[in-house]
């Protein structure tokens, strides 16, 4: 079975589209600086002129390849570390040739660090660092006139290590950000379940599935009776436990495959993938009959409420999510009128089948 892509992952993909054009960017700076070198160059170093040249010739391939070729519709952090790793190699083959340490282009390992810190993490980014220092070591080499000579140069590696340092850290610290802004617009500031953003991106692709497969699903709109009461008689903040407490009561009682969000105010939507609406009316009676035998405590005061529910499922109470969901929250409206502390299922004429303590014993 194909599981269509949370949103996390969605925004990951559309995160590393984003790095790949920006690494193919500097594929062609590169590739032009280097040209310009050439161009620029004395004539008589013709050794040096040939061996820029391959290189240049080299990654003009790997970068027609990697964002036109067989490799461009292929976006994640590994494909940039690889591209990380081809730049890198050829800003030392190209400093080999034009002045090592001296060459114009030795600053352009920062470069590599930098990009490293925002795409790949610390422990890839301190390897980075690792991998210029022993290039510098390299391009170094030539000139070695015993353990003095790395004594006096051991200041030029310092700005090796802090960028990477200080890049991870700010990396870090801006991945921290963007997982918490994630969260606040997919979440309920209040409950902490879904908002109904986040509840419609997930429910379609459940939607999807339930149409692919020919399998049913249900949604139940559920609502705490008595919320203005109690606003009104224990305050507002009593009123925001309360909706915590049914929030908790519900996810209590559903599968982790279930998806749960607040509708707004004290109303919440729970849709029940691969199952019918008379068997998700068994875990909507267990949330409705939870939350009238539990109170809870407020400012040392017991406050206890009741829930009215409706169910409507697909595809026999509608053809997609909002058809369902109209049609479940009109069943919950008569099991508001019909007495509340009850669960009413959807069906055609309206009247419905009710269920609860009240349609119990008889009541209307």
């Amino acid at each position: 079975m194909d599981i269509p892509a949370s949103t996390a992952e969605r925004d990951q993909l559309q995160r590393y589209k984003g790095y790949d054009r920006i690494m193919g960017n500097i594929s062609w700076l590169l590739i032009a600086l280097v040209a310009l070198a050439v161009k620029l160059m004395p004539s008589a170093d013709r050794v040096s002129h040939a061996f820029l040249a391959i290189f240049c010739i080299l990654l003009f391939f790997y970068n027609v390849n990697a964002r036109y070729g067989f490799l461009s519709r292929r976006h994640s952090q590994f494909k940039i570390f690889i591209d990380l790793m081809v730049f890198l190699t050829f800003i030392v083959a190209v400093c080999w040739y034009t002045g090592k340490l001296t060459s114009p282009f030795m600053s352009l390992i920062y470069l590599i660090l930098m990009a490293s810190a925002l795409t790949q993490g610390k422990r890839v980014t301190y390897f980075m660092a690792g991998l210029a220092i022993s290039s510098y070591v390299l391009l170094a080499s030539e000139d070695f006139r015993g353990i003095s000579f790395y004594l006096t140069h051991i200041l030029e590696l310092f700005p090796f290590m802090l960028i990477a340092h200080l890049g991870a850290m700010l990396a870090g610290e801006a991945e921290s950000a963007r997982h918490e802004v994630e969260r606040l617009s997919l979440t309920d500031e209040v409950t902490g379940i879904n908002n109904m953003r986040n509840f419609f991106l997930l429910a379609d692709a459940h939607q999807k599935l339930a149409m692919r497969y020919k399998r049913p699903f249900a949604i139940c709109m559920i609502d705490a009776d008595g919320l203005k009461k109690i606003n009104d008689q224990y305050g507002h903040f009593a009123g925001t436990e309360l909706i915590r407490q049914v929030a908790a009561m519900i996810t209590s009682h559903i599968r982790s495959s279930d998806i749960c969000a607040r509708y707004g105010g004290d109303e919440f939507v729970i849709m029940f993938s691969e199952t019918g609406k008379h068997d998700a009316a068994v875990a909507v009676e267990r949330i409705i009959q939870g939350m009238a035998a539990t109170s809870f405590d407020f400012e040392g005061r017991a406050i206890a409420t009741t829930l009215s529910a409706g169910l409507a499922s697909f595809p026999v109470d509608g053809d997609e999510v909002r058809t369902v969901m109209a049609n479940a929250d009109e069943a919950m409206y008569v099991s508001k009128r019909s007495g509340k502390n009850r669960l009413t299922l959807f069906s055609g004429d309206m009247y419905g089948e009710t269920f609860g303590k009240h349609a119990a014993e008889g009541e209307p």
